[in-house]
C-alpha cells in the first residue's frame, strides 16, 4: 500500500530532475490515482517564463496520457525553500479538473520531507469545475 510518505518521497526524488535554470526553484509532484497508479512530474522552465510547465501539470499530463483521470492524492515538494510548498492557483485549478474537492488529498512538503495534508476543498473552497458546464447545457 502506498502511503503519503511514499508519495512525498517520490515527489522529492523527481524534483531533483526538474529543469529550473532561471528560478532555481525545483519542484516535484507525485499523483496517486483512484485506481492506485502513481505518476510523477517535475517543473520544466523556459526562457519565456509563460511557457514554463509546473510539476503538477507535468504529472497530470503523464497521468492522462496513460489513460487515468481521477486523482486521489497528490504530493508536491520543493527542494530549495524552507517551508512547505503550495501549488499556484492555476495548478489548483488543474488538480480540480481531475478531483473530488472534498476527498482529494494534497500532501505539501518541504525539502526535508515534512508535510501537511489538506483536501483540495480546504485550499480552494470556491472552485469552478466540470459540473458547472453540465448545468449550463
Amino acid at each position: 500500500m502506498t502511503t503519503a510518505e511514499d508519495l512525498v518521497k517520490a515527489a522529492l526524488d523527481v524534483a531533483h530532475r526538474a529543469y529550473a535554470p532561471y528560478s532555481k526553484f525545483f519542484v516535484g509532484a507525485c499523483i496517486k490515482t483512484t485506481s492506485g497508479q502513481l505518476f510523477i512530474g517535475c517543473n520544466v522552465e523556459n526562457a519565456s517564463y509563460g511557457a514554463t510547465l509546473c510539476a503538477e501539470a507535468s504529472a497530470i499530463a503523464t497521468m492522462v496520457s496513460h489513460g487515468e483521470q481521477h486523482i486521489a492524492e497528490i504530493a508536491i515538494a520543493g527542494l530549495h525553500c524552507n517551508q512547505t510548498i503550495i501549488p499556484c492557483g492555476i495548478c489548483l485549478q488543474r488538480i480540480r479538473e481531475f478531483s473530488k474537492p472534498s476527498t482529494t488529498l494534497l500532501h505539501l512538503a518541504n525539502p526535508q520531507g515534512k508535510f501537511v495534508t489538506y483536501t483540495l476543498e480546504q485550499l480552494q473552497p470556491y472552485s469552478f469545475g466540470p459540473e458547472f458546464l453540465e448545468t449550463a447545457k
